[in-house]
């Protein structure tokens, strides 16, 4: 059996995403819909590289090459996602989506090419420790997950619930734009744009929702998840200034 590597294209995306589905070591980041997200939001080049072996996909490698005034030319696995690089059956696999990602990266003349992986695969390569994964396991009893919260911030979560805080899970691009935009503005930080957020949601459809929290009717915060097989992933956060004058809120998603 021979071991290729391809550029997905419409009709590949099932395989694709069934491979990513079935692997431990994907991730939301790795499914085929960021090749979508990415060219129609950003207009960016991808190169969603996989390997296949006896019509059975073997390994993909998510990349999109950023080229940009500002900061300058790289290739990444993936732009504007947390995670990326490379998941492969085996050793041998991953090594050839690398070299072929290296052969994309030395074409274009790149300054850099980022693999988001999340963990170390390869010693020879340089490492950013800039960033770190957590996770935690919520159980189904609302009592419980409050419990796990430490006392100061369990006060808070306490304080939200008696101002009369409320939430609602959904799809609302409009309202959670709106408290996204004005949280960064107020930070000095650019936003994406709200077709970005509709593109997400297009793409991903239920897999991407919004939980909006309310103070007598008017949204005073909002945060954007992600669900993958049986994580949720919280993206996209903002609050308002009408938050301020209540307490610091904690925003606890219920599984």
């Amino acid at each position: 059996m021979s071991l290729n590597i391809s550029t997905l294209e419409g009709d590949t995306c099932g395989k694709w995403d069934d491979f990513v589905d079935s692997h431990p070591e994907s991730t939301f980041f790795h499914r085929s819909g960021w090749k979508r997200v990415i060219e129609k939001a950003f207009g960016h080049k991808t190169y969603f590289l996989y390997a296949i072996e006896d019509q059975v996909v073997v390994g993909v490698l998510p990349l999109a090459h950023i080229s940009s005034v500002v900061f300058g030319s790289s290739l990444v696995s993936t732009p504007f996602c947390v995670y990326g690089g490379i998941v492969a059956n085996r050793p041998d696999v991953a090594q050839r989506l690398r070299q072929a990602a290296c052969d994309i990266a030395k074409e274009l003349k790149v300054n850099s090419l980022e693999l988001r992986n999340l963990g170390c695969v390869d010693g020879d390569w340089p490492r950013k420790e800039l960033y770190v994964t957590f996770r935690k396991q919520i159980v189904q009893d609302p009592e419980k997950v409050l419990l796990s919260i430490p006392n100061k911030q369990r006060a808070v979560v306490r304080k939200g619930i008696k101002a009369g805080l409320s939430s609602g899970e959904g799809w609302h691009s409009r309202r959670m734009f709106n408290v996204y935009a004005e949280s960064l503005r107020d930070l000095g930080t650019p936003v994406f744009t709200r077709h970005y957020f509709d593109i997400l949601r297009e793409v991903f459809g239920d897999d991407c929702r919004t939980l909006m929290i309310q103070h007598k009717g008017n949204d005073v915060a909002g945060v954007l998840s992600f669900y993958f097989r049986d994580q949720i992933l919280p993206y996209y956060a903002g609050s308002t200034a009408l938050s301020r004058g209540l307490t610091h809120m904690a925003i606890c998603i219920g599984p």
